[in-house]
């Protein structure tokens, strides 16, 4: 069964001077301030596309990990990661580097190393990125 998410965007001026919130409609947790600042200078509390690239980069990363390690008998206690997403004004979103630490008893890190791997080339987000550089630095904590 497909599943369908939506949010909203909202946006007031230009580019440059304007501002706008985005909502996340689908979950209802909130809504959000966004501007041109925040994406390519400080956020400075305002949000930017790119950190909420960054939010589903990490979570559907630590989700694709988690599922592989278990289909594969081992047990997961915990998955940290980190999504850090680049905008290059006039160039666009350049890349996503993945920063990951987990707690999986009994698993070498040569064996995680692999499981992380697999996950970064097959989560949805990252498929949904193909066209940037996805970077990954992972190790067990």
């Amino acid at each position: 069964m497909a599943a369908t998410r939506t949010a909203n965007a909202h946006w007031e001026g230009s580019l440059m001077e304007g501002k706008g919130q985005v909502s996340l409609d689908s979950s209802g947790i909130g809504t959000y301030d966004v501007s041109w600042p925040a994406r390519a200078e400080e956020p400075n509390g305002v949000t930017s596309p790119e950190e909420l690239i960054a939010a589903a980069h990490s979570t559907c990363f630590s989700m694709a990990l988690s599922n592989e390690l278990s289909k594969a008998g081992h047990r997961v206690e915990t998955i940290d990661t980190r999504a850090e997403v680049t905008f290059q004004p006039g160039k666009g979103i350049t890349g996503s580097h993945l920063t990951t630490r987990a707690v999986v008893p009994g698993l070498s890190a040569e064996e995680f190393a692999t499981f992380a791997e697999g996950a970064r080339t097959g989560c949805p987000v990252s498929s949904a990125l193909t066209g940037t550089t996805i970077t990954l630095d992972a190790s067990l904590a």
